[in-house]
């Protein structure tokens, strides 16, 4: 079974659009892009290869970060060691509008309803399912309880405008801190696991 794991830059107000380039999401009239990449460091580099180095996970994509990461990703050729990482993982998106073939190698667009179709990959795969960006597809996965965990990057920022990760309309939801660490820029690396009935049998 699958493990769906959410990786995230926020602010501590919670805004997760646009943190790695001016251009990427101006949604909103958001003008705050980019906000992110004056707090990389070695820690945060070291995390994010920690979890893109695992063998044999899964992305999961909604349509509009699946697009943005094509138009970036395959024409790097300049040694980041992320670039063949996405290249070379088996690539789910989830999309109402897009049809196959998808242009991204290794690319499946997910068949019928959301909520449905994750379910069936979570039971059909082995292994870690990573959620990279694709926040209308986050909040369709937190309201039928399909996210296992969440690793955030909470960046010591607050933007006052711009796309929520837990928005007005969230469901109710208790998470358990498992694991820690600071940058050496404030921010706080930290990964959490919703809190439910079964968890709670489990213990």
């Amino acid at each position: 079974m699958g493990n769906l794991i959410v990786y995230l830059n926020v602010t501590l107000d919670g805004v997760m659009q646009a943190p790695a380039r001016s251009d990427e999401d101006t949604r909103g009239g958001f003008k705050h892009g980019g906000w992110a990449v004056p707090y990389v460091d070695s820690v945060s580099m070291a995390v994010a290869s920690e979890g893109m180095s695992k063998k044999g996970g899964a992305l999961l994509l909604g349509r509009r970060t699946y697009e943005d990461f094509y138009e970036v990703w395959p024409k790097r050729n300049d040694g980041n060691p992320f670039t063949d990482r996405l290249n070379q993982s088996r690539k789910y998106v989830a999309s109402t509008t897009l049809s196959e073939p998808l242009p991204w190698m290794n690319s499946t667009l997910l068949k019928g309803d959301v909520p449905s179709a994750v379910t069936a990959l979570k039971e059909e795969l082995d292994g870690d399912i990573a959620v990279l960006g694709s926040g209308i597809l986050i909040q369709s996965l937190m309201k039928h309880n399909l996210i296992d965990e969440y690793h955030l990057s909470i960046h010591p920022l607050v933007l006052g405008s711009g796309n929520r990760l837990f928005r007005e309309d969230s469901p109710y939801a208790t998470l358990e801190l498992v694991k820690s660490t600071i940058s050496t820029t404030g921010v706080v690396i930290a990964t959490y696991i919703p809190i439910t009935a079964q968890t709670k049998e489990s213990r």
